[in-house]
């Protein structure tokens, strides 16, 4: 049987691009990053099956009805959800699987699949997180302020995942993430170091 990840952090800390060098790397030749269901339009380029399964609010509500997700939520008045028997396919094949999921559903999947790993990746302070958010230039300063708000949420519920990581430093977080999901070695003195005293900073 694989193992199922589950990988959370506030908007702008990099949590994305993390997923994708894992996926990149050698290590995780079998593990695959979980496709969700959604009721939202295809856009040019997304494939069925490979960016997201794309069924109708209909069928959206019978899964729903039916338990057949882990987790599911509303975004803007489309429909997203994990669909069960997908990831459960993959896992009997001992494959691996990575959710990308907020805090609600990583909480949602760890209860429906208590063995789950969850990850939650922090920013080194809320000052940097800004600092990300700005230079990414996708957003108002209203709406900046709203995500830097919401990131504060999120860490209080994420401080309670199986495993921190700061990503201070990409390649270090990298690192952590990929020994934490591909070996039972424990982090560095130094890096579990670090990840606590992020920690504490965005919690005071």
């Amino acid at each position: 049987m694989g193992k199922l990840f589950v990988i959370s952090a506030p908007s702008g800390t990099g949590k994305t691009s993390l997923i994708k060098s894992v996926l990149e790397d050698p290590v995780s030749s079998n593990t695959k990053l979980g496709i969700s269901c959604t009721t939202r339009e295809k856009r040019p380029k997304e494939e069925n099956g490979i960016s997201y399964f794309f069924i109708s609010k209909r069928e959206f509500e019978e899964k729903v009805n039916n338990n057949n997700f882990l987790e599911y939520a509303e975004v803007f008045g489309n429909f997203y959800g994990t669909p069960k028997d997908w990831v459960l396919s993959i896992l009997s094949k001992d494959e691996n699987v990575i959710l990308e999921l907020d805090t609600q559903g990583a909480l949602q999947v760890k209860k429906a699949f208590p063995d789950t790993k969850t990850i939650f990746i922090i920013p080194p302070s809320y000052e940097d997180l800004s600092k990300r958010l700005k230079l990414r230039a996708q957003d108002s300063n209203e709406e900046i302020q709203r995500r830097l708000k919401e990131a504060r949420k999120e860490i209080n519920i994420g401080k309670d995942f199986d495993q921190i990581i700061v990503n201070n430093n990409f390649d270090d977080a990298l690192d952590d993430l990929k020994k934490f999901m591909f070996s039972d070695e424990s982090l560095s003195e130094k890096r579990s170091e670090a990840n606590k005293n992020s920690l504490n900073l965005l919690l005071d």
